[in-house]
C-alpha cells in the first residue's frame, strides 16, 4: 500500500489535478491500496483545512477501487481525534496515526490510552506508525495496544530495523495486520511474515514492487532476489533528508506529474536525479527525457 506523495506547486499549494493522475497511476499499477497524508505526502504539514481537502480529494479519486488510509501525523491526543472526526467519512478504511513526536515522551500506560482515546472518539479503525525516533514503541508496547485496543489493528513497522519487525512478527496474533515500512529489505520482511508494506519506495516504483509481492507469494525466490537488488539500488539512490521530493522525482521520470515539495525541503540535486534515473533504468522503467 504505497504511501503517495502530495504534488505542490512552487508556492506550496496542493494541485488537484496531478494528485488524481497519481492515485490513477498507483492503482494502474496493481497495488493493493493507497496511503494519504503519511511521511511520503508531507503530511506533517497540512493545517486542518487542507488536510481535510487533501483526503477527501485523494479518497473520492480511489473511489473505492482499493482500500484507502489517512494518515495522522501530529503531536496530541485532541488532534487526533478531530483530524480522525473530519475525515471518517470519506472513504477511509483505517488511519495510520504516529505516536505524538515532540520533545516529551509520554509513558506507556499515557501511549496506551492515546491510541484507546483516538480508536473510541473516532470509530475508525487505527494502524500504528511505529517511526518516531524519539518515542519507537517496542515490539511489547505495540503489541499490548493491539491487545488491549480492539480499534488498534495493525502496525507499520519503521525505522529500519529488521530485528525488532522479527520481534513483532514472531509475536503477533494471526489477526494483527503487521506491515513493514525496512524499504531497503521488503524481500525479507515478507519472506518473516509481514502482511504487506507501507513504505516510500512503493511509490517510486509501483510496477516493481507489485512483481516483488506477487514473486514472493508464488515462492519465485530468484526473480524475488532478483527484484531486491534492484530495488534496493533504487531505495540508495532516494534515501535522503528529501526522500519525499526524490520519490516525486522517480515519479516524474514515470510521466506522473509529481510536482515540487513543500519548502523548505529542496529539491533532489543533480547528483540524486542520475542516481534515481539509473535506479529506474536497471528496474526496466521507460523513463521519460523530458522529466
Amino acid at each position: 500500500m504505497p504511501p503517495m506523495a502530495t504534488p505542490f506547486d512552487t508556492r506550496g499549494n496542493v494541485v488537484v489535478t496531478a494528485l488524481r493522475e497519481q492515485v490513477d497511476f498507483l492503482i494502474e499499477a496493481g497495488v493493493h491500496g493507497v496511503v494519504c497524508g503519511g511521511s511520503t505526502g508531507e503530511g506533517h504539514t497540512f493545517e486542518r483545512d487542507e488536510y481535510a481537502k487533501l483526503i477527501d480529494v485523494a479518497g473520492a479519486a480511489v473511489h473505492g477501487r482499493v482500500p484507502f488510509l489517512a494518515g495522522v501525523i501530529v503531536n496530541s491526543t485532541q488532534e487526533a481525534v478531530i483530524r480522525g472526526n473530519m475525515v471518517k467519512g470519506m472513504n477511509v478504511a483505517a488511519l495510520q496515526v504516529t505516536p505524538v513526536h515532540y520533545l516529551f515522551k509520554p509513558d506507556e500506560d499515557a501511549t496506551i490510552e492515546h491510541f484507546r482515546v483516538v480508536a473510541e472518539e473516532t470509530g475508525v479503525p487505527i494502524i500504528i506508525y511505529n517511526v518516531v525516533p524519539w518515542n519507537y514503541l517496542s515490539p511489547a508496547l505495540l503489541l499490548r495496544i493491539m491487545r488491549e485496543v480492539p480499534g488498534v489493528v495493525g502496525v507499520k513497522q519503521s525505522a529500519g530495523d529488521l530485528k525488532l519487525l522479527s520481534d513483532l512478527l514472531i509475536a503477533a496474533r494471526p489477526e494483527d495486520q503487521i506491515f513493514t515500512a525496512v524499504d531497503a529489505l521488503l524481500y525479507p520482511s515478507y519472506t518473516l511474515g509481514a502482511r504487506g508494506s507501507i513504505a516510500a519506495i512503493l511509490s517510486a516504483a509501483p510496477h516493481a514492487n507489485v512483481q516483488l509481492w506477487n514473486a514472493v507469494k508464488a515462492g519465485d525466490h530468484a526473480t524475488a532476489k532478483d527484484l531486491h537488488e534492484r530495488l534496493l539500488r533504487l531505495w540508495n539512490a532516494i534515501s535522503a533528508d528529501n526522500l519525499p521530493a526524490c520519490v516525486k522525482y522517480a515519479q516524474t521520470l514515470q510521466g506522473v506529474p509529481a510536482l515540487a515539495p513543500r519548502k523548505p525541503m529542496p529539491l533532489p540535486s543533480e547528483k540524486q536525479k542520475a542516481a534515481i534515473r539509473t535506479a529506474l533504468a536497471g528496474l526496466s522503467v521507460q523513463l521519460h527525457q523530458a522529466a
